[in-house]
């Protein structure tokens, strides 16, 4: 792993090293997988997936050092694959893959300006993930301001395009123009306020919104739920 001394400085530089990074983590998911699948042992002890500057990839166990040089990759990632489908345990190693190019990325812009931060992850925004690529998701595209802004919170849990949309990001995109209407959204679990920076989700049956927390729905999950349920919803429908 690079060290300190020579980190990159520059969002050219810092763009540079997430890039090489990125290359190294996706060909570990997708051209060498069976090599990386063989290489998640359960039976070894918690174990890392690595991409290096030289695009280089390594599983291997966490640094021993604390706090590390680095932030480090996700922990133990080979106890799940015996437990889950090849497909879903690839595809979770890749969110967190992501996760932790973009903890590296931003631990190396650390002395950027705001102009800068925001330069950097325009550039890396402008990428697929690691998870686009592994599950050949397309990027979706952003729709126009404007439709976004009059969208309600009922039309983002209606299907556009043949597909459900219970993603509550609609109720983030057009917070801005419709502070008002927001504001009075409760989480139907724990009773909180909206707040434009946590991620939430919509019920299809009841129509409540909910903290992702709350319900232990992650954003990455929430991209492959045609429809959601609450838990309240699926208890009723099991008992019937």
């Amino acid at each position: 792993m690079a060290s300190i001394s020579s980190s990159p400085r520059t969002v050219e530089e810092i763009f540079k090293d997430y890039s090489a990074r990125r290359s190294a983590l996706i060909r570990a998911l997708t051209n060498d997988v069976d090599e990386f699948y063989m290489l998640c042992d359960p039976e070894k002890e918690n174990l890392c997936l690595y991409g290096h500057p030289n695009e280089s990839w390594e599983v291997t166990l966490p640094a021993e050092e604390v706090p590390p040089e680095l932030p480090e990759p996700a922990l133990g990632i080979n106890f799940a694959r015996d437990g889950m489908k090849r497909t879903d345990w690839l595809s979770l190693v890749a969110v967190h893959s992501d996760c932790w190019l973009l903890s590296v990325a931003f631990y190396f812009g650390a002395r950027l300006n705001r102009n800068e931060r925001k330069r950097l992850f325009s550039l890396i925004n402008d990428l697929p993930t690691v998870f686009e690529v592994v599950t050949g998701r397309k990027p979706t595209k952003d729709k126009p301001s404007v439709d976004s802004g009059t969208k309600s919170r009922n039309s983002a849990k209606r299907p556009i395009d043949g597909q459900m949309r219970s993603n509550p990001k609609l109720l983030d995109e057009s917070y801005g123009e419709d502070e008002d209407e927001h504001s009075e959204t409760l989480c139907g679990s724990c009773g909180g306020n909206y707040n434009a920076d946590e991620f939430w989700i919509g019920c299809d049956i009841c129509e409540r919104w909910f903290h992702g927390k709350c319900v232990k729905i992650t954003p990455a999950r929430a991209e492959s739920i045609k429809q959601y349920k609450c838990p309240s919803c699926s208890t009723k429908r099991s008992r019937q």
